[in-house]
């Protein structure tokens, strides 16, 4: 395991027993993001460093019982959390890591990302691994619910010109990464960017 990887489990790893008592107000706006998804009926989607799986409720409603849900995590007490509260009926848990999915290339219609893009190793290269298992047209929600300001101030720190959210970075990231930027929102209240995978 790269020291990456160990500085991510420690740190998620201790605070995975509390983590949804310390935001318990996010459903709302996990919901509203995965809506903007768009997806439908049958849809395979994977909530990519899934947490205690806050995502996969609305994720099961809208792929429906026919659709795949998977929600994959590298700290397993998030794994751990997330089956203590339930969500892992509403779909498949898989401790790995974002850089080498056990998936096939193109097998899934949709990525949701919540909070991830900070806590990557390589943005470039696992934004690439994203894509690979994603067919050509399929979208991936880069999400947060709260803003970059608001983020920040919550963590007592001022937003830099280089962090990776902000919109002149995060376009040529994705474009490189084979992801096409559609939308790209900010504000208080939530951060969302949607993009297309190409062909």
């Amino acid at each position: 395991m790269s020291r990456e990887h160990a500085h991510v489990q420690e740190f998620f790893g201790a605070r995975a027993a509390d983590w949804d008592s310390r935001f318990p107000d996010d459903g709302p706006a996990y919901a509203a993001a995965v809506a903007e998804l768009g997806l439908r009926e049958g849809d395979r989607v994977l909530d990519a460093g899934c947490g205690t799986g806050r995502a996969l409720p609305p994720l099961r409603t809208a792929v429906g019982p026919s659709g795949l849900v998977l929600g994959a995590d590298v700290t397993p007490g998030m794994l751990q959390a997330a089956v203590r509260a339930g969500r892992d009926r509403e779909g498949r848990l898989l401790l790995t890591d974002v850089a080498a999915l056990p998936l096939r290339s193109r097998s899934l219609d949709a990525v949701f990302a919540a909070g991830l893009i900070a806590h990557l190793p390589d943005p470039a290269g696992n934004l690439r691994e994203l894509a690979r298992v994603v067919r050509p047209g399929g979208v991936l929600a880069l999400f947060h619910p709260i803003g970059r300001q608001a983020l920040a101030t919550r963590q007592g720190r001022r937003v830099t010109p280089d962090d990776l959210r902000a919109e002149p970075n995060l376009r040529p990231l994705l474009a490189g990464a084979g992801w096409r930027m559609t939308s790209y929102v900010d504000e208080d209240h939530r951060f969302l960017a949607l993009a297309v995978r190409g062909a």
